[in-house]
């Protein structure tokens, strides 16, 4: 009979261990595979940057300029799960590949439309490309990495989502200005598609089982049997945490991607291209908080694993403070200051939300697991929070809808204290289905 014991991360000196001895082909996975995650986020927010053009052209309200940002996250949120439970069986390689098309494709129709509708329609199409490919990503991402690294990595990878939205919107700003919105849009659709020719010769599912750790190893051609059910990724109040607190964290992270070009357009009267690059400075410090305090949450947790929920529950605690307190001041460089630091922290729990669902969840099910997780971001905060403060500018104007975005923080810092008291005794769920299934 096997031995079973908690994840290797959480047993202190005792690492993962690779079964193929080379590690530089795990960094071209992560390489291809975050230069797709950047393609799918310039194709998701370089609109950010033109929405004075379509507001100007097309005479859309606040509400719509919205929705063409939230259908996207909302068929992600819709489409995430029940697309990474496919992946898992069908292939996660073939998986990304399908993806990457899509939304590529889908970007240049939104490059020809002629009107709400049409970009509406086609921004529909670019979500249904983007839905699984954090969380099926990811899984191949850690699948090839040790497991004490997952909060870095994680960080790392789901900053992704800021660099490339940096890219997107700085880069289409300039674009838009100079050569017309539609050639924004299309340069994005040219990258994804080339990306996906450099992924198909690089990356194969063969190669990917020769560096897997024995954690994800175990799991490859796994009996029907002996995977683990999916009622596993909601059987415990920890992962719901984890799940609930990283989804309302990323509702004002969310904010301040879709939001702040037109902020700056509005109140601090930058043209839509200086706003474009004040903005994309603002995104990356995102990402770069992302990565770092998921670095700082891998260095102080690696004997302490519960201080994964104590560094998340802080760095949510600053955000709010910072935002809150951005918000209200009067527009000025120290304003940006101060907002600047507040979007440091304002995803730092991406990372090691990412590292505790790997955590709880069985190594057979985790691009689903990620998929619920992913299912919480885009729902909670992707979808919800520029919709929702697009829906309250257009009431008390888009200062004051930024002004209350902060208060979700509350929610986040609620649901990470109670994961955290539950998460010792979540931790043994896993290796309980590899005790019965090897009974």
């Amino acid at each position: 009979m096997k031995s079973h014991a908690l994840p290797a991360e959480e047993v202190p000196g005792r690492p993962g261990r690779a079964v193929a001895g080379s590690r530089v082909y795990p960094w071209i996975v992560f390489a291809l595979t975050f230069g797709l995650l950047l393609s799918d986020y310039m194709s998701r927010q370089v609109l950010s940057a033109v929405f004075p053009f379509l507001k100007a052209e097309w005479g859309l309200s606040d509400s719509q300029l919205a929705s063409l940002t939230s259908v996207v996250a909302m068929m992600v949120g819709l489409l995430t799960f029940p697309l990474s439970i496919l992946a898992d069986r069908w292939g996660r390689v073939r998986s990304l590949m399908l993806m990457a098309i899509v939304w590529s494709g889908a970007t240049l129709l939104c490059a020809i439309a002629t009107g709400y509708g049409q970009m509406l329609g086609a921004r529909f199409l670019v979500g249904v490309g983007e839905a699984a490919y954090g969380s099926v990503g990811i899984a191949v991402v850690l699948s090839v990495f040790a497991p004490h690294v997952r909060a870095t990595l994680g960080g790392a990878f789901m900053a992704g989502g800021s660099f490339g939205s940096t890219i997107g919107v700085a880069l289409g700003g300039i674009i838009a200005v100079r050569f017309g919105w539609r050639w924004a849009l299309a340069l994005m659709a040219v990258v994804g598609l080339v990306l996906v020719v450099l992924f198909r010769f690089s990356i194969t599912q063969r190669k990917l089982d020769r560096y897997q750790y024995e954690e994800a190893r175990a799991a490859v051609g796994e009996p029907e049997g002996t995977r683990a059910p999916l009622s596993s990724l909601f059987s415990n109040v920890s992962v719901l945490s984890a799940y609930l607190g990283s989804g309302l964290q990323m509702f004002v992270a969310a904010v301040l991607l879709a939001w702040t070009p037109s902020y700056l357009n509005r109140y601090h009267g930058m043209n839509p291209d200086e706003a474009g690059i004040v903005s994309a400075v603002l995104v990356l410090l995102i990402g770069a908080g992302m990565i770092s305090c998921g670095a700082i949450t891998d260095r102080v947790s690696r004997l302490r694993p519960e201080r994964k929920w104590t560094t998340s529950t802080g760095y949510g605690v600053a955000a709010a403070v910072l935002l809150g307190t951005g918000f209200q001041l009067g527009e000025s460089t120290a304003q940006l200051v101060v907002i600047g630091a507040g979007a440091f922290f304002s995803a730092g729990a991406s990372g090691p939300a990412t590292a505790m669902v790997a955590n709880l969840t069985h190594a057979s099910v985790r691009a689903s697991g990620f998929g619920a997780l992913t299912l919480a971001n885009s729902i909670l905060g992707l979808a919800a929070g520029p919709f929702a403060i697009g829906l309250l500018a257009d009431h008390l104007g888009l200062l004051g809808a930024l002004q209350l975005a902060p208060l979700a923080y509350l929610g986040a810092i609620a649901a990470l204290l109670i994961g955290k008291r539950r998460y010792p005794a979540a931790l043994r769920q896993p290796a309980a289905h590899d005790q019965r299934a090897s009974a």
